[in-house]
């Protein structure tokens, strides 16, 4: 038997819409400051020779810098004031997640309700001032040169550290903003917006390539066949759940029976989410990172050749050579320690988000089972068994979108720019926007068939 809720969805209009003023308030707003972040991430910060910093990046974009300028919208290759963009912020958001659960004052604060849900929200914040502060005193060390500064010295360091951290901060604040007068996650739809405004780069470099004849056509159909295969792979799994039945006994008030009532414990798939892909990610081209740091000209080495001109020399030059050699990305190594990162990190963060102990105790103090399971530790026994499960397949299903990217790339020459991690955030970050545009949607319909209805009175 349908719901309500799924009738109401079905009856969803372009004349709904029209009618839904508050919604399309909140959408203006929600456009006006992605907007706002677009014109930032377009500034270069204050004393920076943009010329000589875009021939550095171009050496180094094959790093973690090229990762987190796909992020950014391509802030980090002009070093805007938006550079550092919110990954301070998510960064903290994790930390502290991780700390809950091993600290137990942030434990108990996450029990508490609304009330510790902003103390722990404050305390992310003034942690993602000090990552910010970290991240900007390290920028500014590397660019404070003769090469990227016009005047390099603690002004130009100062003046660095001080517009990085306001961008961020700016920006954690303009999220914040968009999650509550908007529509969406704001920081989610800060990095969606990012990742999407560089897709008509990508665009028109793959028309220069095929009307250059560097890429037939045929090339062409596939690959766009191929992402939007994977596309619709990601919203069939995002969307893909278990549901545990969920019984609560029936019990005597007064003179009726109450209770009795049956739900549904949906566990995800996928329950980590991207997080998984992006800390594989970030540790994985960390050491190619550092190894071009120390010898600029790797980034541009070809694909499986030993750069000789490395400066230096013992073991750390050894270390470096393997790394430039083995773990640069296309490798079959780099291939193979990605894929087992995406699948460790998947078991890691999902224990984090998910306890089957508290689950379990939680349904046990409001009288609800799992039937054929007594409440308590069989329970946490059986949900950790069906979560574990879960997992598997969502860390196989992360590992392959993630990988099959890089290995088109290395089938296609470097042409398949879609990476599978900025898919999975697209992706995940729409599905979750449409939702929340279609729930504002049933609530306005909710509150029109009640003024229809009356059911406050007739007021005279």
């Amino acid at each position: 038997m349908v719901s309500a809720a799924e009738q109401l969805a079905r009856n969803i209009s372009f004349s709904t819409f029209g009618k839904a003023k508050e919604l399309q308030a909140r959408i203006w707003f929600t456009l006006i400051a992605l907007i706002v972040y677009r014109f930032g991430a377009q500034i270069p910060i204050p004393g920076l020779d943009t010329a000589q910093y875009a021939l550095a990046f171009a050496d180094m974009k094959a790093g973690i810098l090229g990762m987190w300028n796909t992020f950014s919208g391509g802030a980090v290759e002009r070093m805007a004031i938006f550079a550092l963009n919110v990954m301070p912020y998510i960064s903290a958001s994790i930390i502290v997640q991780i700390l809950s659960t091993a600290v137990p004052a942030l434990e108990r604060l996450k029990k508490e309700g609304e009330g510790g849900r902003k103390q722990i929200n404050q305390y992310t914040r003034y942690l993602t001032v000090v990552l910010a502060l970290a991240q900007a005193w390290g920028v500014s060390v590397a660019l404070n040169n003769d090469t990227m500064a016009f005047t390099p010295g603690p002004y130009f360091m100062a003046s660095t550290v001080i517009t990085l951290v306001g961008g961020t901060i700016f920006l954690m604040w303009l999220g914040e903003q968009i999650t509550a007068r908007g529509v969406g996650n704001g920081i989610s739809l800060i990095i969606f917006a990012g990742i999407v405004a560089e897709l008509p780069n990508y665009i028109v470099q793959t028309w220069g390539q095929l009307y250059e004849g560097r890429l037939d056509f045929v090339s062409v159909v596939a690959i766009i066949g191929l992402v939007s295969a994977m596309v619709l792979f990601v919203v069939f799994i995002e969307r893909s759940q278990r549901r545990l039945l969920i019984q609560y006994p029936k019990r005597q008030q007064g003179n009726r029976m109450v209770g009795g009532e049956s739900s549904f414990l949906p566990l995800k798939v996928n329950s980590a989410g991207v997080i998984p892909a992006i800390f594989a990610s970030s540790l994985l081209m960390l050491p190619n990172t550092l190894a071009g740091f120390n010898n600029p000209g790797a980034a541009t080495t070809a694909p499986g050749a030993v750069d000789t001109t490395v400066a230096q020399t013992g073991w750390w030059g050894d270390v470096l050579t393997f790394i430039q050699a083995y773990l640069g990305p296309g490798q079959p190594l780099y291939i193979v320690v990605f894929a087992a990162l995406i699948i460790f990190f998947c078991f890691f963060y999902t224990s984090i988000v998910f306890n089957p102990e508290e689950t379990a105790e939680n349904l046990r103090k409001y009288g609800g089972f799992i039937p054929g399971y007594r409440p308590g530790k069989r329970t946490a026994e059986h949900l950790d068994y069906v979560l574990t499960r879960l997992t598997v397949l969502g860390s196989i299903y992360m590992a392959v979108i993630c990988v099959l990217p890089e290995l088109l790339r290395n089938e296609f020459a470097g042409r398949f720019y879609i990476g599978g991690t900025s898919l999975l955030i697209v992706v995940s970050v729409t599905m979750d926007t449409v939702s929340q545009i279609q729930s504002h949607l049933i609530g306005h319909q909710y509150e029109g068939m009640i003024k229809r209805a009356r059911l406050g009175g007739k007021k005279k």
